[in-house]
């Protein structure tokens, strides 16, 4: 039957890897590590390069969400009836802009009754998930354990990851 966690009384396994500070990029983990715990799966999330912006201390409640590039942040989001045009990358650059397309994204998150990042994390700790940090983005970034969230179960190599999470789905963002 083979190591794949179906029909031998394993449990299924589901990995995510989280390479992105932004907070539009923290949030498709968490959500989907939730709905995973909720489905009995055994989650683990590795957080690696910017992606260490969510577990960091510092900077948990300080994601944003850069406009500029960001093709997919479309002017009707922010209540001008354009229909689906993007913003173009010359009103990314005005002051502010981050700030405001930041706010807008936290206030429509809260509308769906969403958690902060941050809380978010303490929630899937508590449903079991498993959080790891990468000791060479750690290292590089000259971070230790200790500037992380709590719940942060250790760093470990990107090998330790492979090997602990063997036979898991692995999702990578």
């Amino acid at each position: 039957m083979g190591h794949n966690g179906h029909g031998n009384g394993d449990t299924r396994k589901i990995a995510f890897i989280c390479s992105k500070g932004n907070l539009d990029m923290a949030y498709p983990a968490l959500i989907m590590g939730w709905a995973a715990l909720g489905n009995g799966l055994d989650v683990t999330i590795f957080f690696t390069f910017w992606g260490l912006d969510m577990i960091t201390k510092s900077r948990v409640n300080r994601l944003e969400v850069p406009p500029v590039a960001n093709s997919s942040m479309k002017m009707k989001m922010m209540g001008i009836p354009t229909g689906n045009l993007g913003i173009p990358n010359w009103m990314g650059i005005i002051p502010g802009m981050t700030a405001f397309a930041t706010w807008l994204m936290r206030k429509k998150i809260a509308a769906l009754g969403v958690p902060p990042v941050g809380e978010f994390l303490q929630m899937l700790v508590d449903g079991g998930a498993k959080l790891y940090g990468c000791k060479m983005t750690v290292d590089m970034m000259k971070l230790s354990k200790d500037d992380f969230v709590d719940g942060v179960i250790d760093v470990v190599s990107a090998a330790d990851f492979i090997d602990m999470t063997e036979g898991a789905e692995v999702i990578f963002i």
